[in-house]
């Protein structure tokens, strides 16, 4: 059979299809072999094309790019993204994300991401991983369809060798280009495929299929896990999404690292690196029932507070001595980037001011006859060690009347309730 027959690509001839277009011999022979896939749709088929500015060519990909799609009736639509070179995460990783983040934006709701990663890339991509220690869920590689943000991506091509693609490619003329880049060897995936992989082939010929074969059974045994992996959490979970300690310790550690890494990416987290693993196990779990021990990586952390985890965004700290008069007529942008509101009232009657907590307030609470420390007012209140220091604090002069709407005093309640009103406090989100 032929690796390239128009089976292959039947599985989506009836949904809209993007297909992320570099102009390279990959993306060249896939959005070549869907515009010409028996069945498709008028009409259901456009390429996406992201320059990078990396490369002195990249506007002439892009011209070709251009010119390649308006020969071929497909609509293209180019994003430019910058891809910061100091992110931490190396040059490809970080372009590899700005391109994701560009697919995400621009892909249509019920539309596919079409990408072309073929046989060769899957056996790199098994490679890489396997020299940096990955586990199951890492040698499973790429898969030929997943979800990506509300939608699909899709790799068709990937149990297809890059050299029948080269030979489809030359027996339909095709025109494609050459980045420069892939002729380094100072990358790792270059090295792979320039030096690596050439003497494998020389001792065992079907390499690339081989590896591709060993990343499809990790990848089975993968979806196997996941299924023990998401029971496990279930039962581990506590309110607003927390981990109980009480539950994770009684699993053995190779399933708390598992329900650890999939809850941080149920949190919307980063991947949650070998080195958290084992910080959380070692440290985290048997920290004191009084301590806020935590992981950071990137731009989140990992906190034990009350004997549970709690996924914790870095927040922007206020600049220091930072005050706002606030008569609540507006809502209110606060300098972490929270927001503070008064519903069902005009405004005060007079402006009251806005202020972080400086240590040492006192408020007097509805129903007694004497202040207490605010401090005190916030644990009793369960808020977290992690948002005290963000609360707003609304004064009249050096009275304290409310710590935004979760600790409200005796006079702003009863004013509160004369006018049938509410504070509402949004949180921050996490720096950017």
């Amino acid at each position: 059979m032929n690796p390239l027959s128009p089976s292959l690509l039947q599985a989506a001839t009836d949904i809209p299809v993007m297909v992320g277009f570099s102009g390279g011999l990959d993306s060249t022979v896939l959005l070549h072999l869907l515009a010409n896939a028996p069945g498709r749709q008028p009409g259901s088929l456009r390429a996406l094309h992201v320059h990078h500015g990396l490369q002195t060519l990249a506007d002439d990909w892009q011209q070709h790019c251009s010119k390649l799609c308006a020969q071929w009736n497909i609509p293209l639509q180019v994003v430019q993204v910058e891809v910061p070179r100091d992110a931490g995460q190396g040059l490809e990783a970080a372009a590899r994300e700005a391109r994701h983040a560009a697919f995400k934006t621009h892909l249509l709701e019920n539309e596919w991401l079409a990408l072309a990663h073929h046989q060769d890339d899957q056996a790199e991509t098994f490679l890489l991983r396997a020299l940096r220690g990955a586990g199951v869920d890492g040698l499973a590689a790429m898969q030929a369809q997943r979800s990506f943000g509300a939608s699909t991506l899709w790799r068709p091509l990937l149990q297809v060798a890059r050299s029948t693609l080269e030979a489809y490619a030359r027996q339909h003329a095709l025109q494609w280009i050459e980045d420069p880049s892939n002729s380094s060897a100072d990358f790792d995936r270059n090295f792979l495929r320039l030096q690596v992989l050439p003497l494998l082939r020389q001792r065992w010929p079907h390499a690339d299929a081989a590896m591709a074969r060993s990343a499809a059974l990790a990848a089975q045994a993968a979806a196997l896990l996941h299924e023990d992996d998401a029971s496990l959490l279930l039962h581990c979970l506590g309110a607003e999404n927390a981990l109980l300690l009480s539950e994770l310790k009684q699993l053995a550690a190779p399933q708390q690292s598992r329900v650890l890494r999939l809850w941080a990416k149920q949190q919307g987290l980063p991947a949650l690196p070998a080195k958290g693993v084992q910080a959380i196990q070692q440290q985290l779990l048997s920290a004191g029932h009084d301590q806020q021990a935590e992981f950071r990586w990137q731009q989140v952390r990992i906190v034990r507070w009350r004997d549970q985890l709690h996924a914790v965004p870095l927040i922007k700290p206020w600049p220091e001595g930072w005050t706002r008069e606030w008569d609540g007529a507006e809502p209110v942008d606060l300098p972490d980037g929270g927001k503070l509101l008064l519903h069902g009232a005009g405004a005060f009657d007079e402006p009251l001011q806005l202020r972080q907590r400086r240590g040492g307030e006192r408020i007097q609470l509805p129903g007694r006859d004497h202040s207490h420390q605010l401090k005190h007012c916030l644990q009793q209140a369960d808020v977290p060690p992690w948002l005290r220091a963000q609360l707003p604090l609304i004064c009249a002069g050096d009275s304290v009347l409310a710590a935004a709407d979760r600790v409200i005093s005796a006079p702003l309640q009863a004013w509160l309730q004369a006018h049938d009103a509410s504070l509402q406090w949004q949180p921050p989100g996490p720096v950017n």
